[in-house]
């Protein structure tokens, strides 16, 4: 049995239930040290959604985990928000045969990587910089990334990519071939899967209990924090574009996109959108929607764990047009174990993995309105059960199951 060491910043929701599923390998004996409480004891007040974010799914169940000391005077997922000294002696102390790292943007996580070295134990490295995003950053930035990452990853015995863009990334610091690893991002698919196929027998009642809908409109669906990253404010104009184009009415003082401008009273439209999520944006959206007249325009609010699988039962599309920042887009995978057609915008990490173009879903130019509300109004025309079949298909190998088996292959070398 390999002793295997996982460092990480905070309980993170979507990473518990790997941990459940690797602690369950008879192979492996399995330790999480966190670097930050976030999320324990009253310390969840999530900026981002303004808001207190209590997970109503358990965090702590079924693995072995250690919160070390933070010494940090603001805690927080930055560099500095993270200082751990503890990690050296751990490290001294429990000798592990591997040691896993979640990324390399903290203090902490470089004493460990200099402890790591100095003892001869082996170090995997998971990260989700897509290269796509990496080089939209300036050559000066990206110089002296190179400078730091590419002896980082040469002392680093296996880098553990998430993707396509991912591996690039990789790639494009200089990491061969041999030292990569797929290891598929992933959502807890059998839970969200199973709570699918419960709920598909009530979609017309939660259609109506949830959005007041009695009839079998489309209904498009953003989740999400309303926040600038997230690029919630593309999806509602390019839903003000599809409503014009629909009712065929002049477009905003002759232009070609929702802008602004007042144009002709529109009749009440045959599709609905819907924001799961909270933030700093939704005043800014709930009153745009308003100042033009935009029905079923729902805001739900933020929804927890339990919550959200109602929200894709009744959607019949989802979309994500966020920008750079939104390194995978793991909603894309809820919205597909649901069955969901996708739209994303070409800048969104997952968008080669997961995104197969006119199959099961559609890739728009980032921050394009014109070519989202064009892709909204093919996903309309054409056979969304057909693409949503596509989406549940490719999902299946983005699950904890290979991300585990994938991961116990190389701590068995």
């Amino acid at each position: 049995m390999k002793k295997i060491i996982i460092i990480t910043s905070h309980p993170i929701q979507y990473q518990v239930p790997l941990f459940k599923l690797l602690t369950l390998k008879e192979e492996m004996d399995l330790r999480v040290h966190f670097c930050w409480d976030f999320g324990v004891g009253g310390n969840n007040k999530d900026k981002e959604f303004g808001r207190i974010i209590e997970w109503d799914i358990p965090l702590f169940d079924g693995y072995r985990y250690k919160f070390l000391k933070n010494y940090s005077l603001k805690p927080s997922s930055d560099f500095w928000g993270q200082i751990n000294f503890s990690v050296i002696s751990e490290l001294r102390k429990e000798r592990p045969d591997a040691l896993l790292i979640f990324g390399w943007n903290s203090f902490t996580n470089w004493l460990a990587f200099f402890t790591a070295f100095s003892l001869g134990i082996k170090v995997f490295l998971r990260g989700e910089s897509p290269l796509n995003q990496e080089l939209l950053k300036p050559k000066w930035k990206i110089g002296i990334k190179k400078f730091i990452l590419k002896p980082l990853f040469s002392r680093v015995y296996k880098l553990l990519y998430i993707g396509y863009e991912n591996k690039k990334f990789y790639e494009y610091y200089g990491v061969p071939e041999e030292k990569l690893v797929f290891v598929p991002y992933a959502v807890d698919n059998k839970r969200f899967m199973a709570v699918s196929e419960s709920l598909k027998a009530n979609r017309k009642e939660l259609r109506e209990k949830l959005l007041g809908i009695k009839d079998e409109r489309p209904v498009i669906l953003f989740v999400g924090k309303l926040i600038s990253k997230k690029r919630p404010m593309d999806l509602l104009r390019a839903y003000e574009l599809l409503i014009i184009s629909a009712q065929g009415a002049r477009l905003p003082d002759g232009q070609g996109s929702a802008s602004g401008g007042k144009y002709q009273q529109l009749k009440t439209n045959n599709y609905s959108l819907v924001f799961v999520g909270d933030g700093e944006l939704r005043s800014e959206l709930e009153k745009y929607a308003k100042e033009h007249d935009l029905k079923n325009v729902h805001f739900a609010g933020f929804k927890n764990q339990t919550e959200l699988p109602q929200y894709y039962t009744v959607a019949d599309m989802f979309v994500l047009p966020s920008g750079p920042g939104e390194t995978w887009g793991l909603v894309v995978n809820e919205a597909m174990c649901f069955g969901l057609p996708v739209v994303v915008s070409d800048i969104v990490g997952c968008v080669t993995d997961l995104v197969y173009e006119g199959e099961n879903g559609y890739v728009v130019p980032l921050g394009d309105v014109r070519k989202l509300s064009d892709a909204l109004s093919m996903l309309l025309k054409n056979d969304r059960e057909k693409f949503g079949k596509k989406s549940f298909e490719i999902i299946q190998g983005y699950s904890f199951e290979e991300e585990s088996k994938n991961i116990l292959s190389i701590v068995n070398i």
